[in-house]
């Protein structure tokens, strides 16, 4: 399966982006999908959840600012960022798992914010 982010970018601090994770898994639905960041010379961090039931989870640096929703029609999940801050800067990945089955992950999307 292939998983494909895009929406990454420049903005100013304060701005939003909405980055968007295509996907051609096959059993969507089942999947728990999340995103992670990496930030500059860091490791990459889980920062929002979704459950196959629409449970979502936070990292509390992005609690109130982002939100994780998803699509299963389109097989896509989604991360709407708002109010962004410079420390938000990395690049972002989706990663699809569900017990049993390989871990997908996409090639990621680069997002700076400028303070």
């Amino acid at each position: 399966a292939q998983l494909v982010e895009s929406g990454g970018g420049l903005v100013q601090a304060g701005g939003s982006l909405r980055l968007s994770c295509v996907t051609t898994i096959s059993t969507f639905s089942n999947f728990h999908m999340s995103w992670y960041r990496q930030a500059p010379g860091k490791e990459r961090d889980l920062i929002a959840s979704i459950s196959p039931g629409g449970t979502t989870n936070y990292v509390d640096s992005v609690k109130g600012r982002f939100t994780i929703s998803r699509d299963n029609d389109k097989k896509t999940v989604y991360l709407q960022m708002n109010s962004l801050k410079p420390e938000d800067t990395g690049v972002y990945y989706c990663k699809g798992n569900q017990m049993g089955r390989p871990v997908y992950w996409g090639q990621g999307t680069q997002v700076t914010v400028s303070s």
